[in-house]
C-alpha cells in the first residue's frame, strides 16, 4: 500500500466510531429499530456488504438514504459514529450502510468499472442494495439520497454521476469531484487493482473548467438525458488529506451539470466559521449548496451537520406516525425517575492490538451543563486519539471532559464521544455532572 494511502488511513481514523452489533440474515426485512446485515440483495461484483436500519415508525412510501463510510471504516461504524440513525428515527426514513471489503476499507472510485453506469465495481453493489430496499419496503423511489465522508464522499460524487436516475440528491463531506481519482495505471478491467491513491487529486492539483468537469459526469452515463440530482458539498478549509482546492472543483462540476451559475445567489453563516452558499436559487433545496468550515481539517461531518444534510434532502418535513409504548412497558407516568447527575456506558469494538470505544453519557432526572467521564485503562492500553471530548491523559486513569457543543444534556437525554487506543479497551466508566 502506498505511503499516501497509509497517510489517509491514519488521519481518518480520528473519525472512526464503535461498531454496532449486527446479525447476518438471508435477504429479508430487517428487524425494526436494529442494524441488521442483509445478504443476497442482488448483483454485487465486488462482494461488498450491506447493513440496514429501519426505524420503528415509517410513513407511507418512506424515503431511503445511503450512508457511505470513510477509509478504515465500515457501515456499522458509520451507523454508530454519525447522527443519521437518530434522524431516521425522528423523520422516518430507511438508512442503508454499505461496507467495502477491500484492503484499507476504501471505496473504488478510480477504476473504469467504478466510473461507468452499470460497470463492474462497488457502485453496482450499492445500487443493488437500493433496489432491494425499494422493492422490499415499497419506498418512494423519487426520494432516494446518498451521503458519505472522505472516501464515502468520493463515492457520493460517483454515484450521482453514474446513477442520476436512482438518486435525487447527495451530500458529500470532504470529497473530490467525480473522476478526479481516476486510475492512471494498471489493468482497468480489474476493479480490485484500481482503488489506489491519486496524489495529484488528493493534493488539490487537478483543475478543470466547469464544462470539462461536467462532461466527466455526463460521460459516466452516455445517452442519459433525464433530470440530474442536486448536490450539497462540505469541506474543511485546513484539510490537507483531500485538499480544500477540491471543494472549488466540485462546485464547478455540479453547477455545470445542473446548469446554474458558479456565482452564489445567497451566502450566510449558519454557525461561526461556517460559510454557506446557494447556487441556482435560494430555496431550502437549491440545485447546489456548499458549506466551507474555517479552521477544520479532515474531520467531517461534525455535530449538527447531518441535520443540515437531511434538511437539504427535504427529509425533515416527513410526518411520522406516533409511536406507542410496547405492551409490556408500564405507562410513562409509572416509570420511576432516573437519579440526578449522569451515567456513562462504554461500547467497545476490539481487535488484536487495538480498539475503538464509543461512550454514551446519559443525564439523570435533571439537565446537566457539563460532564466528565472517568475510566481507568488496563495495563498496556493507551489512547491514540479521541473525538467530541478532551482527554486528560493517554494512559492510566483518564478524565474525558465535554467540548463546547455537547456539554448541555437535557434531563434523560444523552450524548456520545469516542476514543481509539492500543491494547485492550476499558469496559467501565463513571460520570460526574456540572
Amino acid at each position: 500500500m502506498r505511503e499516501h494511502w497509509r497517510k489517509l488511513l491514519a488521519l481518518v481514523a480520528a473519525v472512526t466510531a464503535g461498531l454496532a452489533v449486527t446479525a447476518t440474515l438471508p435477504a429479508s426485512p430487517a428487524s425494526a429499530a436494529a442494524l441488521t446485515e442483509v445478504t443476497g440483495f442482488g448483483t454485487n461484483p465486488t462482494g461488498i456488504r450491506m447493513h440496514l436500519y429501519v426505524p420503528d415508525q415509517l410513513p407511507t412510501k418512506p424515503a431511503v438514504l445511503v450512508a457511505v463510510h470513510y477509509c478504515t471504516g465500515s457501515g456499522p461504524a458509520f451507523y454508530s459514529g454519525t447522527e443519521f440513525k437518530s434522524l431516521a428515527d425522528q423523520y422516518g426514513f430507511i438508512v442503508i450502510y454499505p461496507s467495502t471489503v477491500r484492503t484499507g476499507n476504501c471505496w473504488d472510485v478510480s477504476s473504469a468499472g467504478a466510473l461507468t453506469h452499470n460497470g463492474n465495481s462497488d457502485p453496482v453493489g450499492i445500487t443493488s442494495m437500493v433496489s432491494y430496499v425499494q422493492q422490499r419496503y415499497s419506498t418512494d423511489t423519487a426520494r432516494t439520497f446518498v451521503t458519505g465522508a472522505s472516501s464515502g464522499a468520493m463515492m457520493t460524487n460517483v454515484l450521482l454521476a453514474n446513477y442520476p436516475d436512482v438518486f435525487a440528491a447527495g451530500a458529500a463531506f470532504m470529497g473530490v469531484p467525480d473522476t478526479c481519482f481516476r486510475a492512471t495505471a494498471g489493468n482497468p478491467a480489474d476493479p480490485s487493482q484500481q482503488a489506489g491513491w491519486n496524489s495529484a487529486c488528493s493534493n488539490g492539483q487537478v483543475s478543470k473548467t466547469p464544462a470539462q468537469w461536467g462532461d466527466e459526469v455526463r460521460n459516466s452515463y452516455p445517452g442519459y438525458s433525464g433530470r440530474r440530482p442536486r448536490m450539497q458539498l462540505w469541506h474543511g478549509v485546513t484539510d490537507t488529506t483531500l485538499h480544500y482546492n477540491n471543494f472549488g472543483e466540485e462546485i464547478k462540476q455540479w453547477t455545470n451539470v445542473l446548469g446554474v451559475s458558479q456565482t452564489p445567489v445567497k451566502t450566510d453563516m449558519p454557525q461561526s466559521g461556517w460559510t454557506r452558499t446557494w447556487y441556482g436559487d435560494t430555496s431550502a433545496q437549491p440545485p447546489v449548496q456548499a458549506i466551507s468550515i474555517a479552521g477544520v481539517g479532515h474531520s467531517l461531518p461534525m455535530a449538527g451537520q447531518a441535520k443540515m444534510a437531511i434538511s437539504f434532502f427535504g427529509l425533515d418535513s416527513t410526518t411520522v406516525p406516533p409511536s406507542s409504548p410496547p405492551p409490556s412497558s408500564p405507562p410513562p407516568s409509572s416509570q420511576p425517575p432516573v437519579p440526578g447527575g449522569c451515567t456513562a456506558a462504554i461500547a467497545l469494538n476490539s481487535w488484536t492490538g487495538g480498539y475503538v470505544a464509543t461512550v454514551t453519557v446519559t443525564a439523570g432526572s435533571s439537565a446537566i451543563n457539563g460532564w466528565t467521564v472517568t475510566t481507568t485503562l488496563p495495563s498496556g492500553s493507551a489512547v491514540t486519539n479521541s473525538w467530541s471530548t478532551t482527554g486528560s491523559a493517554t494512559t492510566g486513569t483518564v478524565n474525558f471532559t465535554n467540548v463546547g457543543y455537547n456539554g448541555s444534556v437535557a434531563a434523560g437525554g444523552n450524548t456520545q464521544f469516542g476514543f481509539q487506543g492500543t491494547g485492550t479497551g476499558p469496559s467501565i466508566a463513571t460520570c460526574s455532572a456540572r
